[in-house]
């Protein structure tokens, strides 16, 4: 640990790294640790597979990215100063304009470069820099692969294959010696391309077309086609190596050439700064919060209209999984909003756990019963349970409508909308948000610049929604944040921030005294409505909206009363007493006459006929109704005959005829098989208890430091027990093997050299075969032996563990040193 001599490997570079530098790697790479690695060789070996490395890249920032990105095409190793003028340029194009941002440049390398080691993607000192090589391989330029540098592949790998009498045509034409030498020919034209002077004399020759041909090269894609016979510039080019054939009709423009036309920049533009998020608008912080708070009501009253709309049971599920185009049209048209904004509310419904599938044979969305627990709880708390399940939620509405990679329609509620990216993408946008003082709002286009700074290749997805599917996902969380009243006139809110930052107790606090308070009353008026000028207690709004239907909403709530809607609170189970009775306790104003009228009419009119199942029947005390009914010609569908002076028998069955009778003006009642009339319970349609969708993962979770810290001590103690310096077997002994295979000892030798390390409170090299058959070496520090097994602290384990005698291969001393 303490020697100065670079590393030559990538696991020799992480063995010197301390416990809190290889933590800092597992942390920022958690892939890493599934499963634990036996020792840093296996975690080296890891780090460096395709997929881990895919993985890190796209967790780098924009100027991160960049520097890898200029280590991919920089000498293999490059020096610090090197990998600096690729991102800065030599400074000879332009003078003095590039002044700050090679200040900016060179302020943010070392930071960059910190972070490439820190996960693995770079090691060695300063003087001998290395990109991992499967990052090079990802990063580097091919006719396949274009480097994202735009830079083309050097003059070496350009030629590799081409006849020596095309070199020196080269040479010579470029005005340079001729050597019958391919390597000395290859570095003659590479010193030529790298040299500033002599490159600008070669230049300074070419024709104008020459260099229009050049120009639009420079940047990349560094490929062009050409035809058989081509055109002079584009000869003369070829000719001096400017232009170096891939294939028969390609041509390539050479790394050092390139790099001599962008004045030695990798990148058109450094980006070592994070952009800054504008404030579109400053607003008092007191209105945003109100503004959020009145949202985060209609947010609970929304969600409490959809459920009550499926109580009785709500649309059945697509054979595909969930929710057809017409049921969420039904919806939307319900709520009195868009499509797409009641896929938001249906989703949120079901990520909170208030909605589900109710497992029948047909079946069908309801609400599940902690949508009962969930009315309970008080207006703020309701409100939190919303926002902590939108927050971590990987669903996203808002693809509903759209394709799958397979041209399949994206459905609300259905199977393909988890995205993985949506919790970060969301507590990101969020924490932009708090960045930024209360009450301003932040300017959208700058908000997505920044998160495209911040992850450059996390935009793409698998399911075929194109490379910009973070943007996407920031600007339906801007939608969302500000319908769920999370935001208010498009600032952060208090309570919002209080949710972030110190939890839901915290953000209810804020949150209860903006909301208003429930009333306990409505105004009656004439004309057969009443007005609820604020939100209502539960009991009166649940009764209410049974007696009556909900004409408008706002600010106040108009409801009608019907005969269809006072029909239904009597299905219900009340009486018409009952209904007078509850009018009067809850209106300011005196019950108008007019529906004081229509309950007692209809209270009149209900049950008097009687609907039972034959197939159906109809009964009546009076024979005259039911001459009535069958002189209609509406009642033809039913197929009626008369049974009885007082009874009529029908072919449909009795929910039908029930509603046809409605239908047709008659206030029938449902009886049951003894009699009874039949009493509807509203809303008694639940499902078995359900629990919320869990979101998807993205890869493994971030490790705590618990965690972290065992991972750390195991992959040391593997790495002791694999590197680990063993005594010399005597000459003629059985003794230990070459490095790296299983000691063989015989069982006298073993038992022996056991016993005397229990004795010493020495620790002993072992082989090991496990009961599956598994062979491993471990380091251990006897403590006992007896009856066959060693009681030790296995250090490979960082365990005491007990091994059975017969299942040791062979045990070695180690050397006095051989730990440090």
């Amino acid at each position: 640990m303490g020697t100065t001599t670079p590393p030559r490997t990538l696991a020799e570079a992480l063995r010197a790294r301390g416990d809190e530098s290889l933590a800092g790697l597992l942390r920022a790479r958690p892939d890493l640790l599934n499963p634990v690695p036996n020792d840093i060789t296996q975690l080296a070996t890891r780090a460096g597979t395709r997929a881990s490395v895919v993985r890190a890249l796209e967790h780098l920032d924009r100027f991160a990215l960049q520097t890898a990105e200029a280590l991919a095409v920089a000498p293999d190793p490059a020096p610090y100063d090197t990998l600096l003028s690729l991102l800065t340029g030599d400074g000879l194009d332009d003078g003095e304009q590039r002044d700050d941002a090679g200040a900016a440049v060179t302020a943010a390398l070392p930071g960059a470069l910190a972070t490439l080691r820190e996960q693995a993607l770079v090691w060695g000192e300063d003087e001998r820099l290395r990109l991992v090589r499967t990052a090079r391989e990802l990063l580097a330029p091919s006719p396949q692969h274009p480097s994202p540098t735009g830079l083309g592949p050097t003059v070496a790998e350009a030629t590799a294959g081409m006849s020596p009498g095309r070199l020196q045509e080269i040479l010579v034409a470029s005005g340079l010696p001729a050597t019958h030498d391919p390597v000395s020919a290859v570095a003659a034209l590479s010193a030529l391309f790298t040299d500033r002077t002599r490159m600008a004399e070669l230049l300074d020759t070419a024709p104008v077309e020459a260099l229009s041909v050049l120009d639009r090269l420079v940047w990349g894609p560094p490929y062009g086609e050409v035809t058989p016979n081509p055109t002079p510039p584009v000869k003369w080019l070829r000719d001096r190596g400017l232009l170096l054939p891939v294939s028969t009709r390609t041509v390539v423009l050479p790394r050092e050439a390139a790099l001599h036309l962008r004045a030695g920049r990798a990148h058109r533009v450094p980006e070592p700064v994070p952009p800054v998020v504008a404030a579109a608008a400053e607003r008092d912080p007191q209105a945003v919060d109100r503004a959020a708070a009145g949202q985060a009501f209609t947010a609970l009253s929304t969600v409490e209209e959809l459920l009550k709309l499926w109580n009785g049971g709500g649309p059945a599920i697509l054979r595909a999984g969930g929710l057809s185009v017409r049921e969420l049209k039904r919806v939307a048209a319900a709520l009195e909003v868009t499509e797409p904004i009641a896929a938001f509310w249906v989703e949120l419904a079901y990520a909170a756990g208030l909605l589900a599938t109710d497992g029948e044979s047909d079946e069908r969305y309801a609400p599940t019963p902690a949508y009962d627990e969930w009315l309970d709880l008080s207006a703020q708390d309701r409100w939190t349970h919303l926002a902590t399940a939108w927050l971590p939620a990987t669903r996203v509405p808002g693809l509903v409508g759209g394709q799958d990679a397979k041209g399949r329609a994206l459905s609300a509620l259905g199977p393909e909308l988890d995205r993985s990216a949506a919790p970060e993408v969301r507590r990101r946008v969020l924490a932009l948000f708090a960045e930024l003082p209360p009450g301003t709002a932040p300017d959208p286009e700058t908000l997505l610049r920044r998160l495209r700074w911040e992850r450059p290749l996390r935009g793409s997805s698998p399911s075929g929604e194109g490379t910009d599917l973070r943007s996407r996902l920031a600007l339906w969380t801007l939608n969302e944040t500000e319908l769920l009243g999370i935001t208010g006139r498009g600032a952060l809110s208090s309570q919002a921030r209080a949710l972030l930052d110190e939890g839901e107790d915290a953000a209810g606090a804020l949150l209860a005294p903006l909301l208003p308070e429930p009333l306990d009353h409505v105004l009656l008026q004439a004309d057969l409505t009443a007005v609820a000028p604020g939100p209502l207690e539960r009991p009166l709004a649940e009764t209410l909206s049974v007696l009556a239907d909900v004409e408008s909403k706002g600010g106040a709530t108009v409801y009608r009363f019907t005969p269809g809607s006072v029909r239904r609170a009597l299905d219900a189970g009340q009486a018409a007493a009952d209904l007078h009775a509850f009018l009067a306790a809850h209106s300011r104003t005196p019950v108008p006459q007019p529906l004081s009228y229509l309950i007692d009419d209809v209270a009149r009119r209900h049950g008097h006929l009687r609907i039972g199942a034959a197939s159906a029947y109809v009964r009546c005390d009076d024979e005259a109704v039911l001459n009535e009914i069958l002189a209609d010609r509406r009642s033809t569908g039913l197929r009626l005959r008369r049974l009885a002076p007082t009874v009529l028998a029908s072919q449909a069955d009795p929910g039908s005829l029930l509603e046809a009778l409605r239908e047709m003006g008659y206030a029938p009642a449902a009886e049951s098989a003894e009699g009874d009339v039949l009493i509807t319970r509203a809303g008694a349609r639940r499902t078995p208890p359900r629990t919320p969708p869990v979101p998807v993962p993205e890869g493994p979770p971030v490790p705590d430091a618990t965690l972290l810290g065992a991972a750390v001590r195991a992959i040391r103690a593997g790495d002791t027990a694999a590197t680990v310096v063993r005594k010399e077997s005597p000459e003629g002994a059985t003794g230990t093997q070459a490095s790296g295979s299983l000691p063989r000892t015989t069982s006298a030798e073993t038992l022996a050299t056991v016993q005397a390390a229990a004795m010493t409170g020495t620790a002993v090299w072992i082989g090991y075969v496990n009961a599956e058959g598994a062979a491993s070496q471990r380091v251990i520090a006897p403590v006992r032996v007896e009856g066959g097994f060693v009681t030790a602290y296995d250090h490979t384990a960082d365990e005491v563990r007990t091994f059975a005698l017969h299942r040791i291969t062979g045990v070695a001393e180690l050397e006095e040193d051989g730990q440090g």
